[in-house]
């Protein structure tokens, strides 16, 4: 049968496809490994005030006074 020689190793389309496809498959999992923490932002100095005023680890005459002391 003609198509069994494509099943068979694909002859010279389907080896440069598979080596690309597991290249691409690599990158994107290191990038999911490795690059993750480089996508979001950094955390503002508000947005830590905010986290810690909302924990209860500071109160809101310290929030207040850390807000100003920031200038936001």
């Amino acid at each position: 049968m003609p198509y069994m020689h494509f099943w068979n190793g694909g002859g010279w389309f389907f080896p440069p496809i598979f080596f690309i496809m597991i290249v691409i498959g690599l990158v994107v999992c290191l990038f999911f490994l490795f690059g993750r923490k480089k996508l979001s932002d950094p955390e503002s100095p508000l947005d830590i005030l905010k986290r810690r005023y909302a924990k209860g680890e500071i109160t809101r005459d310290e929030f207040q006074r850390m807000k100003e002391d920031i200038g936001k």
